[in-house]
């Protein structure tokens, strides 16, 4: 077995505690911390690396490169170190210094950009250096690659609907590139037309759950359809990080902030449900990429 080989078929976990608070109503979500690199990004990552080498786009002398907030690109940095392909990021300056260290550990070259242009700043001077040179580089361009939302549709969305034993009635997950929740949210209505989808937004442009966008306010994905979720629910940035400590304190999970944000949002869903709903979401990465934030140790 290879390091790639691991990816995916990550569990899905209850939250009993939190869901105390819903009494009926079954709260879960998809631990994608699980991934080896430590985070739901491994499975687009994967499967926008392996349609380059399979299409001849990404062939010897080239490097791989793309922008990133973080997730996707330690993804990235994983893959081609295990395929030994080059690989340069383009990343805000003020993302974590884990994720710049871990990223580097990998032996990838990052990039960095203004911390005030956020991830669209970072996605702009990746295509343009790509324009510049475009024989030096395979660029998968993961907000606009239909491979990103194929690859959850065809492996998270089944893993979710067997691992719920097909009785899942309302699925709700943020978005960055909006990968997991277009390619989930088509399989799962594949599988049932009654099941509800729901994105989770923040609530203010300017906020800090690192890794989901405003779609309103920030470059669209060329991948995501606003007519995909029957419903938005906005989330705090207050709420996000104080559910992310509780995942910590009382479920004994780690993880990072849009993982809160997710779950935060599942809770106010649950509350407004019937007893017997089903509500799955998705805990995106690991905690420790984070531990420089300093809402960690607030009470």
């Amino acid at each position: 077995m290879l390091i790639l080989d691991l990816i995916g078929n990550t569990p899905l976990i209850d939250l009993p505690n939190i869901s105390a608070e819903v009494p009926g109503v079954r709260l879960a979500a998809k631990a994608e911390f699980f991934n080896p690199s430590g985070s739901v990004k491994d499975r687009a990552a994967k499967a926008m690396i392996e349609g380059g080498i399979k299409s001849g786009e990404l062939s010897p002398g080239r490097t791989i490169i793309d922008a990133t907030s973080g997730n996707t690109g330690i993804a990235y940095a994983m893959i081609g170190a295990a395929l030994h392909w080059p690989v340069k990021l383009y990343m805000p300056q003020n993302a974590s210094s884990e994720r710049k260290r871990i990223i580097r550990s990998y032996g990838s070259e990052i990039i960095e950009t203004s911390p005030l242009e956020g991830s669209d700043g970072a996605f702009l001077a990746a295509k343009d250096e790509v324009e510049s040179h475009p024989e030096l580089y395979f660029y998968p361009d993961q907000y606009n690659n239909p491979e990103n939302p194929k690859a959850h549709y065809e492996t998270t969305g089944v893993e979710i609907w067997n691992q719920s034993e097909e009785k899942i009635t309302h699925f709700i997950t943020g978005m960055g590139t909006s990968g997991t929740f277009m390619g989930v949210s088509r399989r799962l209505r594949d599988f049932s037309e009654t099941i509800k989808i729901l994105a989770v937004q923040p609530s203010s442009p300017f906020h800090g759950i690192e890794g989901t966008k405003h779609m309103g306010s920030t470059i669209k994905p060329g991948i995501y359809d606003e007519n995909a979720s029957d419903d938005v629910v906005e989330v705090t940035t207050e709420e996000a990080y104080e559910m992310t400590r509780r995942l910590a304190r009382e479920e004994g999970i780690f993880a990072g902030v849009s993982s809160g944000a997710n779950v935060s949002a599942a809770l106010a869903l649950a509350r407004t449900l019937p007893e017997g709903s089903f509500v799955v979401t998705v805990l995106c990465d690991q905690g420790t990429r984070y531990l420089s934030d300093e809402f960690w140790g607030e009470l």
